[in-house]
C-alpha cells in the first residue's frame, strides 16, 4: 500500500490555506496595531471571522458577534481561551479560524481522548534516535503545544474534558509559566513561550462530567459558551453556504429549493428548540438537533436525489435522510419524531408541497 502523502484532491483544507487569499487581502490591507506574534490585527482577526464587503472576506462564523469579539481579546491576554457548547455549534470551526488568522496556521492540533497522555502536551522521543545518540534535539519529537510555544503560534487542544485528569493538569503550568523544561536534555534546558502563543480549548457540554477540570485549570482558561444560532436567517444562510461548498467537489450543479431549505432549518429548530414556529409544543429528541448535523442532512439530500433519484431535491430526500441523525441516543426519539410527522409535518403539508412530501416519506420511514 502507498501511504505517500498526497495533496492533489484533498477534501478538505485547513482553514490558511482555504482562505489564504483573503488573509492575503487582509494583511495587505491591516494597518492597525497588533499585539507582537500575531500575524493580523485584531480588528483585521474579526474582518477575517465576520466578514468584510469591501475587501471581499465571506462571513465563516454565524452566531454572536461580540462571542468572537470577547474571543479575540481573551487570547491577547495570559490565559488560554475555552470554547464551550452543545456538540455542532461550531466550536472546532471558531477554533480553526482564530488560530489560522492569528497565527498563520491552525494545525497545531491535539485532540483529546482517553488515549492522550502527558507527552502529547510535552514531547516525546523517537526511541531509535534515542538508543543510537542519547537525548539529543534531533531525537525529541515536540507536541503540537511545544512547537506552538517555540514559534508563538496558537495551540489548539480539542474535547479537554475527555483527557485524563493527570494529563489535564500539565496545562495548569504551561498556561501559568509558559515554559516547557526539558531536563533530559540538560540541566536548566528549556524552552519559553514566544510572544503571540496561547492556547484554545474545546469542550461538549455534554462531556463536561467525563473528566472534569480542576477548579486550578479552570482559573487557567477564560470561558466563552458557544450556543446554537438563535437567528433563524442566519442559520439558513450558513446551511446553504456550507452545502454549496461540498457541493461543489461534484462535476455538476445542483442547488436545494429555496422551500426544501426552509424545511430542513424548520425541522432542526423545532426539535432543538421543543417549540414550533406557532408556539406548538415539541417532544425534544436526546439527540443532538445542531446546525452541522442539519448541514448533513441537507447535503444527504442533495447526493440523494442526484445520484439515486435523478431528480430534483424535495422534501422526500430530507426526510430519508433525517433518521440517521435522530435514531441515535435514544428508542423514545423514534417516537418523538413520529409524533413531530403526524402533527407539525401533516399540518404544514397542507400548504406546502416541500412539507407534503416530507411528510409522506417521514410516516413511512419513522
Amino acid at each position: 500500500m502507498d501511504l505517500t502523502p498526497t495533496a492533489d484532491n484533498p477534501q478538505k483544507l485547513p482553514a490558511e490555506q482555504r482562505y489564504q487569499d483573503e488573509l492575503a487581502r487582509l494583511k495587505q490591507a491591516d494597518k492597525d496595531p497588533k499585539p507582537a506574534g500575531w500575524a493580523l490585527s485584531p480588528r483585521a482577526v474579526r474582518r477575517f471571522i465576520l466578514g468584510d464587503k469591501e475587501l471581499d472576506v465571506s462571513r465563516k462564523f454565524f452566531g454572536d458577534d461580540p462571542l468572537v469579539d470577547r474571543c479575540i481579546v481573551a487570547l491577547m491576554g495570559h490565559q488560554g481561551l475555552m470554547l464551550v457548547g452543545e456538540p455542532g455549534t461550531a466550536k472546532s470551526l471558531l477554533s480553526e479560524l482564530l488560530s489560522a488568522a492569528i497565527g498563520g496556521t491552525s494545525g497545531l492540533v491535539v485532540q483529546g481522548s482517553a488515549g492522550i497522555i502527558e507527552d502529547h502536551l510535552r514531547y516525546g522521543w523517537n526511541y531509535a534516535l534515542l538508543l543510537a545518540e542519547g537525548p539529543s534535539e534531533r531525537a525529541l519529537i515536540p507536541s503540537p503545544v511545544l512547537t506552538a510555544m517555540k514559534e508563538g503560534r496558537i495551540a489548539r487542544i480539542e474535547e479537554l474534558t475527555r483527557c485524563a485528569p493527570e494529563v489535564q493538569d500539565a496545562m495548569i503550568s504551561l498556561l501559568s509559566e509558559k515554559t516547557i523544561a526539558l531536563p533530559e536534555l540538560g540541566s536548566g534546558r528549556e524552552v519559553r513561550a514566544e510572544r503571540g502563543f496561547n492556547v484554545i480549548a474545546t469542550a461538549n457540554l455534554r462531556d463536561l462530567g467525563v473528566n472534569e477540570m480542576s477548579s486550578a485549570l479552570k482559573r487557567r482558561f477564560n470561558f466563552e459558551t458557544v450556543a446554537p444560532i438563535a437567528d433563524a436567517a442566519f442559520e439558513k444562510e450558513l446551511i446553504s453556504l456550507q452545502v454549496a461548498e461540498r457541493m461543489s467537489e461534484y462535476d455538476f450543479q445542483t442547488d436545494m429549493p429555496e422551500d426544501v431549505l426552509d424545511v430542513v432549518v424548520s425541522v432542526f429548530r423545532d426539535l432543538r428548540t421543543g417549540r414550533a414556529e406557532d408556539g406548538a409544543v415539541v417532544a425534544q429528541p436526546k439527540s443532538v438537533m445542531s446546525t452541522a448535523e442539519a448541514v448533513n442532512v441537507a447535503h444527504g439530500a442533495l447526493l440523494d436525489a442526484a445520484f439515486l433519484s435523478g431528480e430534483n431535491p424535495t422534501g422526500a430526500h430530507v426526510a430519508r435522510q433525517l433518521r440517521g441523525v435522530v435514531f441515535k441516543d435514544d428508542a423514545e426519539d423514534a417516537r418523538k419524531l413520529r409524533a413531530y410527522v403526524d402533527t407539525i409535518a401533516r399540518a404544514r403539508g397542507r400548504k406546502s408541497k416541500a412539507w407534503a412530501s416530507f411528510h409522506k416519506a417521514a410516516k413511512d420511514d419513522v
